[in-house]
C-alpha cells in the first residue's frame, strides 16, 4: 500500500520568520510564493538543456510558465526516502511544493553567477599564477643564475606535482570539517606567502624546497572549489561552469605573459633579478585574494550574511528557496551531508574503493601527458629557437587564446551530446598529426616561425579536464563520494603531471625523438581507455535497468528504504557516459 507522506512548508513556520542571511519575510515574497506553493501545484515543462549560450531563448518557454522539474519529491512513496536530513544547514528552505517560474529561476541563476562563479574563477587565475610563473621565470635565467640545468627544472615540477597530489585528499577532508568559505581562503593566504618568499631562492635546494612548499599549499584547491560550486549548481550547469572555470587558467597564463613581459623588465632594480621581481610581486597579488576570499564566499546558498556581505545577505528569502529546491530536486544526494561535516575513515575508506569512478581516474592519470609535456618546455623550446626572453613570453598567448575556445566549445558539445567519453577524447585525436610532425620532421631545418606555428595549433588543443572533473562529479551521487572523488581525480592528474615532467629529458635535447615517440604511445592508449569507459558505463547501466525492471513498486519501495545511502550503486541510479 503506498503511504501519504506530509510535508510542511519549513520555509514558512511561524517560528522562521528570518532567514539564515537574516532578512525578513516580506509580504510581497510570502504573496507570490503562497500563489505557487503546494504539492498538488503543476509542475514546469522538462528543461530544454543542452543549448549553446550564444543560442535565443526557446521561443515557446514562456518565462512566467512554472519552472519546477518533476522529481522523486513529487512521488508520496519515495519522497520520504530521499528527504534531506534534519541538520542539513538549508533545511529550512526546503519545500517540496515550491513552485517558481523561468523568469525567476534565471535570474537567480545569473546572480549566482555574478556572485559565486565569477570569484571562483578569480581565485583560481590566482592559483594558475602562482604555480605557472615558473615558465615565466626560466626565460629570465633562473636555471643558470641557481645553478640549475634542465633536469633539475624537470625535478622541480615533479615534486611540484607529488606535493599536489599528496595536499589532495587531507585538504578535501579539512574543507569539509571546516567548509570551503574558510579553508580555500586560507590556503590562498599560505600559498600566497610561500609563493613571494620565492624572491629569496638562492640554490638548487631552496628551488625544490620551494616547489614542494607550494605544492602542498595549493593541492585541493581545486577540488575544494569544485565541491563548493556544486552547493549552488544543477549537475549539467556545473558541467558548463566548470568549462568557463577553465578558461581562468588561460586567461591567467595570458595575463602572466603579458605582466612578465613587464615585470621581467625590472631586472636591475634594487640589484635584483627579473624573476625575483616575478614571484614577489605576483605573491602578493594573491594575497589581497586570498584576504578578500575570507569574505566574498559564503558558507552555502542560505549563510550569504556578514557584516562584509551585508546583515541581509545577497539572496532574498524568495531566491534562497528557488536555489535550495531546484538544486536538491536535481540530486537528492546533496542533502546527505551539511557542509560542516568532517569525512570519517570508514567513509573515507568507501569513497576511496568506489571502484565505479576508477575509469575516470584512469583517464585522468593519462589523457593531458601528450600536452603537458611540450607545454612545459614550450618556453625553453622557443628559447632554443632563437626567440628572445620578450618574444617569448608574448608568444605564448596565440596557443592560449586557441585553446580557451577549443575547451569552451567540446565542453558546450559533450552537454549538447551526453556523450562524455566520445567527445572528451577528441583532443587525444587532435593531438596525433602534430607529434607524428615533431617526431619524423626535420625541425632543426624549418624556420623557426614554422615550428611556433606548429606548437601554437597543437597546444591550442581542446581540452576535456572540465568534462572529466564534471562527469567524477555526476558519477559520484553522494557528497561524501564528491568530495573524495574530486580528490582522487586530480591526484591521478598530478600524477600524470610527474610523468609528464620527465619525457623530455636533456640528453633527448633538443628534438625530443625519443620523447615524442612515448607521447604518441600514450595518445594510443587514451583512446583505448575511453572506449573501454564508455563500454563499461554502457554494461552496468544495462545490468542495473534489468535488476531494476524486474522489481514491483512494493520491492522498489522497500529497496530504497533500505539503501538510502547507495550512492551510485542504487539500481535507481545511471552513470553518465
Amino acid at each position: 500500500m503506498a503511504r501519504l507522506v506530509e510535508f510542511r512548508p519549513l520555509s514558512y513556520r511561524d517560528d522562521d520568520t528570518l532567514s539564515d542571511a537574516g532578512s525578513d519575510i516580506s509580504k510581497e515574497d510570502a504573496t507570490v510564493t503562497s500563489a505557487l506553493l503546494g504539492s498538488s501545484s503543476p509542475l514546469g515543462r522538462p528543461e530544454v538543456r543542452r543549448r549553446f549560450w550564444f543560442s535565443s531563448r526557446q521561443k515557446d518557454v514562456d518565462p512566467d510558465a512554472i519552472a519546477t522539474q518533476p522529481s522523486v519529491y513529487d512521488d508520496p512513496d519515495l519522497a520520504e526516502q530521499y528527504r534531506p536530513r534534519p541538520d542539513w544547514e538549508n533545511i529550512h528552505r526546503f519545500d517540496p511544493g515550491a513552485r517558481w517560474t523561468w523568469a525567476e529561476e534565471r535570474k537567480v541563476v545569473r546572480k549566482i553567477d555574478a556572485k559565486i562563479m565569477l570569484w571562483a574563477c578569480l581565485m583560481f587565475c590566482a592559483l594558475e599564477m602562482d604555480r605557472a610563473n615558473i615558465k615565466q621565470a626560466v626565460t629570465d635565467d633562473l636555471l643558470p643564475e641557481l645553478g640549475l640545468d634542465r633536469n633539475d627544472y624537470n625535478l622541480g615540477n615533479s615534486l611540484f606535482a607529488f606535493s599536489f597530489l599528496c595536499a589532495e585528499v587531507p585538504s578535501q577532508l579539512i574543507s569539509k570539517k571546516l567548509g570551503p568559505d574558510v579553508w580555500i581562503p586560507t590556503q590562498m593566504t599560505l600559498w600566497s606567502i610561500a609563493a613571494s618568499s620565492q624572491v629569496y631562492l638562492h640554490d638548487r635546494t631552496s628551488f625544490l624546497a620551494s616547489r614542494c612548499i607550494l605544492g602542498m599549499l595549493q593541492g585541493g584547491f581545486i577540488a575544494d572549489t569544485v565541491l563548493y560550486l556544486s552547493y549552488f549548481y544543477k549537475a549539467h550547469e556545473l558541467s558548463i561552469r566548470l568549462g568557463f572555470f577553465w578558461t581562468a587558467i588561460v586567461f591567467a597564463d595570458m595575463f602572466a605573459a603579458v605582466s612578465a613581459y613587464s615585470l621581467l623588465h625590472m631586472r636591475g632594480v634594487l640589484g635584483l633579478s627579473g624573476w625575483r621581481w616575478l614571484f614577489l610581486i605576483e605573491g602578493l597579488v594573491t594575497l589581497v585574494f586570498g584576504i578578500l576570499s575570507f569574505g566574498l564566499m559564503p558558507a552555502g546558498p542560505t549563510q550569504t550574511a556578514s557584516w562584509f556581505r551585508g546583515k541581509k545577505g545577497w539572496f532574498t528569502p524568495r531566491e534562497e528557496i528557488i536555489m535550495v529546491n531546484r538544486v536538491i530536486r536535481d540530486d537528492p544526494s546533496k542533502g546527505d551531508m551539511h557542509n560542516r561535516e568532517a569525512i570519517t575513515l570508514k567513509l573515507l575508506w568507501k569513497s576511496l574503493m568506489d571502484y565505479d569512478l576508477w575509469p575516470i581516474y584512469l583517464i585522468g592519470l593519462t589523457n593531458h601527458i601528450p600536452f603537458q609535456t611540450p607545454n612545459t618546455y614550450l618556453t625553453l623550446s622557443l628559447k632554443d629557437l632563437g626567440f628572445s626572453t620578450f618574444q617569448t613570453n608574448l608568444l605564448v598567448i596565440p596557443s592560449q587564446l586557441l585553446h580557451v575556445t577549443n575547451m569552451v566549445i567540446l565542453t558546450y558539445v559533450s552537454e549538447m551530446t551526453s556523450q562524455l567519453a566520445l567527445v572528451a577524447s577528441v583532443p587525444q585525436l587532435w593531438a596525433i598529426p602534430f607529434l607524428l610532425w615533431l617526431r619524423f620532421a626535420d625541425t632543426a631545418s624549418a624556420s623557426k616561425w614554422t615550428v611556433w606555428g606548429v606548437m601554437t595549433v597543437f597546444l591550442g588543443n581542446p581540452y576535456a579536464h572540465p568534462i572529466q572533473v564534471g562527469w567524477a562529479s555526476r558519477n559520484s551521487n553522494t557528497v561524501r563520494s564528491r568530495t573524495i572523488s574530486a580528490a582522487i581525480y586530480n591526484m591521478c592528474v598530478q600524477m600524470g603531471g610527474i610523468a609528464a615532467a620527465n619525457i623530455y629529458r636533456a640528453d633527448d635535447a633538443p628534438h625530443y625523438k625519443r620523447g615524442n615517440s612515448i607521447l604518441i604511445g600514450i595518445v594510443i592508449l587514451n583512446l583505448g581507455i575511453y572506449s573501454l569507459t564508455k563500454l563499461y558505463y554502457f554494461l552496468r547501466n544495462k545490468r542495473k535497468a534489468e535488476e531494476w525492471d524486474k522489481m514491483s513498486g512494493d520491492e522498489r519501495f522497500d529497496y530504497l528504504a533500505r539503501m538510502r545511502d547507495g550512492g551510485n550503486k542504487r539500481l535507481d541510479f545511471r552513470f553518465a557516459s
